[in-house]
């Protein structure tokens, strides 16, 4: 029997609580609360550097952002890893990559320029030497602005709504790659539920759904800006009147997304290849609607840091749910150990594929990290944070501010508990795992600017932690 095939699917910006299988009352995603019920549901899972690029650098290396030096959004990957798809063609995969790459652009605001837009084959597509039908990075989903590139910088403009047409494709590719002699891997990057949240930008058959439905703001909402927010974390005064509207956008941008993760899991299962195919779905990160005086992602909160990682392989995984701690940088070690693979010595997660085969748990919280502005290189915003399965404790460099949460008792995060002496064990516990994994991966709390003068050349990163130049 040849290796299981690999199918791997994540949204842009969707956040753990806005599934109906987590609680969600506006939800409406059927078909993703269908696949709860058969797959293992992975409920601490969160994304350890909760901003688009860095997500996807640490998905494709299995290392932390101070190593693979993608501390901002919009600047060039080092090719220079050892990736994810470079161990599955070693193993005789045929690999695919559909969708938003995120890790090739190295001009700022340039979304639309064939020479960020476009990755060419070779070295910076990271091992994925098979079918690659990609762009960069943009979110609007209709033509002219939604297009994609094959293996020329010719931009293939999408037919109709660009997550439909991209499921399109890579339904078209599983059922030729099911056909072959070889595993495969597909990966799926949809843009979707990420802003611009406009009636323009969804299909109207789903925004009409939500067009009448109330959405409160979020209980830890709050009127002021948040302090330490970067630009594109804080608000302009007529933005906090647009939130319900964009609320009801996002929510129908998910229900399309609940629509085309069904048409995918129906395929595998049309093409018959469901018991020796794992089949993943997850998020890079969430988005904040205001809570805590957030506009965006990057930042240690619950709406930003927690995500749906649901994993199902008929006959191998249980499903139900799964309470261990699971990080970003565990996935491409964890997910090749379950598929017989051994991953790259170099790799900072852990493999903790027991824990979704057996009753074998995790209990060390996730180091999760903030290194500066979302797409800026700039002073001031960096953070860490670890997360367990009931406490996060998170410090900011700037000022030293310390906060600390229980989860399970205040799941809105709304009352800080680093100052109070009854944790005060709590958080030295926390405050010791912290920094003992940031000194296992080398990661000294360095400022934003200091990759910009050592990493960083004309927004390419020259450098990585085990290639110094």
């Amino acid at each position: 029997m040849k290796r299981p095939n690999l199918v791997y699917v994540f949204a842009d910006q969707l956040r753990w609580a806005s599934v109906g299988y987590n609680g969600d009352k506006l939800a409406e995603t059927p078909n993703i609360d269908a696949m709860s019920l058969e797959s293992a549901d992975v409920t601490n899972a969160v994304s350890g550097h909760p901003v688009c690029a860095p997500y996807r650098a640490s998905l494709f290396t299995g290392k932390y952002t101070t190593s693979t030096g993608m501390v901002i959004n919009e600047i060039r990957m080092n090719p220079h890893h050892r990736c994810f798809a470079h161990v599955l063609n070693d193993a005789g995969y045929d690999t695919s990559y559909i969708g938003k790459w995120h890790l090739y652009a190295a001009r700022l605001g340039h979304h639309y320029d064939v020479e960020n837009s476009f990755v060419p084959p070779g070295e910076n597509r990271l091992g994925f030497d098979g079918y690659f039908a990609a762009y960069n990075f943009h979110h609007e989903y209709y033509a002219p602005k939604a297009y994609y590139h094959l293996d020329t910088p010719e931009k293939i403009y999408a037919e109709g709504y660009e997550p439909d047409f991209m499921t399109d494709l890579a339904i078209k590719r599983l059922k030729e790659s099911a056909k072959g002699d070889k595993p495969f891997a597909l990966f799926l990057s949809l843009g979707t539920p990420h802003d611009p949240w406009t009636a323009d930008n969804v299909p109207e058959e789903y925004s009409e759904r939500f067009r009448d439905k109330d959405f409160p703001l979020p209980p830890n909402y709050s009127p002021v800006n948040d302090r330490h927010a970067d630009m594109w974390a804080k608000f302009f005064p007529f933005q906090r009147r647009k939130l319900k509207d964009w609320m009801r956008v996002y929510y129908a941008m998910v229900a399309n997304l609940d629509m085309n993760v069904g048409r995918l899991r129906a395929a595998v299962k049309e093409a018959g290849i469901e018991k020796n195919t794992v089949f993943v779905f997850t998020s890079d990160h969430g988005e904040m609607f205001g809570a805590h005086g957030r506009h965006a992602k990057n930042i240690f909160y619950d709406e930003s840091v927690r995500v749906p990682f649901l994993i199902e392989w008929e006959g191998h995984i249980p499903a139900g749910r799964k309470d261990f701690c699971f990080n970003t940088v565990d996935i491409m070690p964890t997910l090749l150990s379950l598929m017989g693979l051994k991953y790259p010595e170099e790799v900072e997660g852990e493999d903790l594929s027991e824990c979704l085969i057996s009753d074998a748990d995790n209990s060390e919280p996730s180091l999760m990290m903030g290194t500066g502005p979302t797409a800026i290189f700039g002073r001031g915003k960096e953070w860490r944070a670890v997360r367990g399965k009931r406490f996060t404790y998170a410090v900011y460099r700037s000022d030293g501010s310390e906060y600390l949460f229980d989860n399970i008792s205040d799941p809105y995060q709304t009352k800080n508990l680093a100052y109070d002496p009854e944790f005060s064990e709590q958080k030295a516990a926390l405050k010791t795992a912290m920094y003992s994994k940031m000194k296992k991966i080398g990661d000294e709390f360095n400022g934003n600017l200091y990759y910009r003068s050592g990493w960083v050349k004309k927004r390419k990163i020259v450098r990585t932690a085990t290639l110094k130049e």
